[in-house]
Parts: C-alpha cells; sequence; structure tokens
C-alpha cells in the first residue's frame, strides 16, 4: 500500500503495521539521511572486526551514550555484550570505498586499511573523520537487530565534510 501526499490530519487511512509491505517500509525509512560509520571491535581470535552502520545516533551527553544495532543474524553478534569495548568511527566524503569494504562479506575486510588500536586493542581507522571509544552498556534484542548502547570513554574529530547514505545510495553534502 503507498501512502499519499495527503497532510496527516487529511489521512483517513493507514496501513495496519501487519500489513507493511517491507520494500516499501525500507523505501520510506530511506528518506532519513544518515552518516556512515565502521563499527570496530576486536574479535575472539585476536583479529579485528569492522561492520559499516548508518543505524548510529547520540543518545545522552550525560552520561555520554550513543546507540547503533545489528542484525541478529551477524557472526559478530557475541563481541558486542555488556562491558565489551568497540568503536565508532564516522566516515568522511572521501570514505565511500573503504564503508563498501566493510560492508561486504570477505575475509579481511582490514586487508590494505590503514588503522591503529586503542588500549583495549580496538581498531581506529586512520583517516576517520571521527572515533568514539566506547563500552557497552546495555544490549537488547528488538526484531531482527540487536540494540548497542555505548558509554563514550574517549573521543577525537577532524573537520570535515561526511558520507552521507539516502534512498539506499551514498551521497555527499552540496555547498
Amino acid at each position: 500500500m503507498t501512502t499519499s501526499n495527503l497532510a496527516v490530519a487529511e489521512r483517513t487511512e493507514f496501513t495496519p503495521a501487519n500489513q507493511i509491505d517491507p520494500r516499501e517500509l525500507r523505501n520510506t525509512l530511506g528518506l532519513f539521511a544518515t552518516g556512515v560509520t565502521v563499527v570496530t571491535a576486536p574479535g575472539r581470535d585476536g583479529r579485528p572486526v569492522g561492520i559499516t552502520a548508518n543505524s548510529f545516533s547520540s543518545l545522552s551527553l550525560d552520561p555520554p551514550l550513543v546507540l547503533w544495532s545489528l542484525a541478529l543474524k551477524s557472526p559478530n553478534v557475541q563481541l558486542f555484550q555488556q562491558g565489551k569495548p568497540f568503536a565508532i568511527n564516522i566516515l568522511g566524503s572521501q570514505h565511500q570505498e573503504l564503508a563498501l569494504q566493510f560492508a561486504r562479506p570477505v575475509a579481511d575486510k582490514f586487508q590494505d586499511v590503514a588503522y591503529g588500536t586503542n588500549v583495549h586493542s580496538v581498531p581506529l581507522l586512520e583517516g576517520a573523520q571521527a572515533h568514539l571509544e566506547c563500552t557497552v552498556s546495555f544490549t537488547q534484542e528488538l526484531g531482527d537487530h540487536l540494540l548497542i548502547v555505548g558509554r563514550v570513554d574517549a573521543f577525537a574529530a577532524e573537520p570535515g565534510d561526511p558520507l552521507l547514505f539516502y534512498r539506499g545510495a551514498f551521497a555527499r553534502l552540496q555547498s
């Protein structure tokens, strides 16, 4: 069912939740432009883990909290349990290929990627617009995703234009 351009007050019909077409909902949600991040963490075998995510948001300044979500089918879900360290690497407009590399199911997502690690062995991508070094405070399974709330322990940022995701594609700010 497609919604019309009527103002909300003029609408007489809404799609019931049990009749929502997932593709149409995804298209509608795609109208909300987001930034693009790569979430990194130390892996079980000592190898670094990285996941492209645009489901990231600030949650609180006091205490400093952020949130993001990870598909429950991800093989990395167990790495993001309470008390575990991770980082949010906020990507700049020049990082489209980097975002794609971490979005693909490849054996070594860090191949040819410059990064350092913090004291918890969390990878921090060189050249990222910002790093937020975090510890998982809370998780909750909701629908087909794991909601992850992280406490920000440290951060660093450089000015620049962000990499955006809009309507299912990467986008850039127009000056």
